[in-house]
């Protein structure tokens, strides 16, 4: 991995160990996926159905790992990146999925978009022993290690994020009552427990939720419903496209509710333009990857590396999206894992070494935030920090909240 270290994508780190074999791993030596001169990863996204706009994130990383191709690879080894629309349809993905593992024969799978999607494969993919990284989900289950012992999430829990959101809420108005609009799935699900732990007994009394369905064309119905419960609070734990709909149509209806909406649903180009900037003004969300539209990263090296990634590699996207940025330090994370690996390039070791992240900076998270895994944490990112939509960009405000504290 020279090559990588002179090109400066990681921060330098201590030497790595062998981290303790996650429960689950029985064989020594699969090198399913890896020859001599290759490496096969696999992955699943929408780039059809209702959440497309997620699928760049796919065409991101083919292009980060063609600029690692051609800087020399992994231990001497090309990566061929295998990635299937499944068009957020369950079904289609375990068709897909099988495809990659029984006849692709890939050596893990890596950042496949969706809950629903997820859920519809994590069984047998932990059942082949396949690892299963950074899901691109928000979802608390999947960092249910013993259930799931190869598979590993990567963003911030939902319910940790809603907790968060919820606990600032109370601050400002301690009498506070919330509209939750969520997706009828896990994710959407944690969000309305987030707001569950912390209301408790109150949640009754003084929460009201309303789920939509992704094949839904609209949620102004349930906006409509959520405003009539006079709540001051609104959370949309969606995906960008219902979140965009939903800050749209509180702003139309004239509802002022502190409106806080999933940071996996703050990308400008996939929820706020399409909402309107304008009408977006005051929504609060949350970040832990830095926003390549704020003026404060002009001079970082690590968006400046990002940028000329961006520029070179895939000149057609936007690098100001936030799921680009997102992708590309997804993209980091998984270099340190084959730095961590070696020339041991197994199922088993790679799975070891995505179990033994220890205070991993990555250039483009915010700083303070720092990646841990263990076999026993499969919750890599805890910490984020709150952000207001200005009109013009994302202004961060607070402190980085580390979400175990809550």
């Amino acid at each position: 991995m020279a090559e990588l270290d002179r090109r400066s994508l990681l921060q330098s780190g201590a030497a790595a160990a062998l981290a303790i074999a996650a429960p689950g791993m029985a064989r020594a030596d699969d090198t399913t996926g890896i020859s001599a001169t290759e490496i096969k990863i696999g992955s699943t996204t929408s780039l059809s159905g209702p959440v497309s706009a997620l699928g760049i994130q796919d065409r991101v990383q083919e292009a980060f790992f063609r600029m690692i191709n051609e800087q020399g690879g992994v231990a001497g080894r090309k990566i061929k990146y295998l990635y299937y629309d499944d068009g957020f349809q369950p079904p289609k993905t375990v068709e897909q999925v099988r495809r990659l593992i029984e006849s692709d024969e890939v050596a893990f799978l890596f950042n496949m978009l969706g809950t629903a999607p997820n859920s519809a494969v994590v069984d047998y993919i932990n059942k082949k022993q396949v690892p299963h990284l950074f899901l691109s989900v928000n979802g608390d289950k999947w960092g249910d290690y013993q259930k799931y012992p190869w598979t590993l999430p990567f963003a911030p829990s939902a319910r940790i994020e809603s907790q968060i959101y919820a606990k600032y809420a109370l601050a400002q108005n301690p009498k506070a009552k919330f509209a939750i609009l969520y997706q009828n799935d896990d994710l959407g699900k944690d969000y309305v427990a987030g707001v569950r732990d912390v209301l408790g007994a109150d949640f009754d009394a003084r929460a009201k939720a309303v789920p939509h369905e992704v094949t839904d064309p609209t949620i102004d119905s349930q906006i409509a419903t959520l405003k009539a419960s006079d709540a001051d609070v609104l959370l949309s734990g969606t995906t960008a496209k219902f979140a965009a709909q939903s800050i749209k149509r509180a702003f139309d209806i004239q509802w002022k509710a502190m409106h806080f909406i999933a940071s996996g649903a703050a990308s400008i180009t996939g929820a706020i333009n399409p909402a309107g900037p304008e009408k977006a003004v005051g929504v609060i969300s949350s970040a832990y990857v830095k926003d390549a539209n704020d003026p404060q990263w002009a001079n970082d090296k690590g968006v400046a590396d990002y940028t000329a990634f961006m520029q070179k590699y895939f000149p057609e996207g936007n690098p100001k999206d936030a799921y680009c940025i997102y992708a590309y330090t997804v993209a980091l994370v998984l270099m340190q894992i084959f730095k961590q690996c070696g020339d041991k390039l197994t199922r088993e070791n790679i799975m070891a070494q995505a179990n033994n992240l220890r205070d991993l900076e990555i250039p483009t998270l915010l700083p303070g935030v720092k990646v841990n895994t263990s076999p026993t944490n499969h919750h890599p990112l805890r910490q984020v920090q709150l952000q207001r939509w200005e009109g013009a960009g994302w202004k961060r405000f607070g402190d980085i909240i580390q979400g175990a504290q809550l």
